[in-house]
């Protein structure tokens, strides 16, 4: 039982501040803190140390959290998670996107060379810079910056053809 104490008091604010990252609402991303460590003591004993525990809780807060998608949307589809993604420094409230700009960031990572189109499709789908780091043999700090101009890019040509999200 103080094993599952320690992991609690080590990771708690780990797992807030990413699922704050996402969900961009505290007070939700509490509850879904305590969901987080709720289903990670119930599959403790089928962790098998294959990766960090770290990255363990935040797979399952990460699945937490499209739970909750999925319950309030009825079904999180990936164009609603790409354009939470793509302008998640903007106001939140245009929570709808136009299926042609869906399509056209779609285009546009497949023009980007396979990493680069890695990084940002694994973070659309909410993994985190120390995930991606890991799969590509980086730095976090590396993927961050491959995200951000990626990111950047397409920001520009959406803007410059008209199909901001303005």
């Amino acid at each position: 039982m103080s094993h599952i104490k320690d992991i609690y008091a080590r990771y708690k604010q780990d797992v807030y501040i990413y699922l704050v990252s996402l969900t961009h609402d505290p007070i939700l991303s509490e509850d879904l803190v305590s969901e987080t460590f709720l289903a990670a003591i119930q599959s403790l004993n089928s962790f098998r140390g294959n990766s960090d525990i770290k990255t363990w809780l935040f797979s399952i807060a990460r699945n937490k959290w499209y739970g909750y998608l999925r319950k309030k949307k009825n079904a999180s589809d990936f164009d609603s998670l790409a354009k939470e993604y793509l302008y998640q420094e903007e106001n939140l409230e245009k929570s709808f996107i136009d299926k042609t700009i869906v399509n056209k960031i779609m285009m546009l990572l497949k023009d980007e060379e396979e990493r680069k189109r890695g990084i940002v499709l694994m973070r659309i789908e909410g993994y985190s810079f120390y995930e991606i780091a890991m799969k590509y043999d980086i730095s976090e700090s590396s993927a961050r910056v491959i995200d951000f101009r990626t990111k950047k890019k397409i920001r520009e040509i959406l803007e410059k053809e008209g199909l901001s999200n303005d």
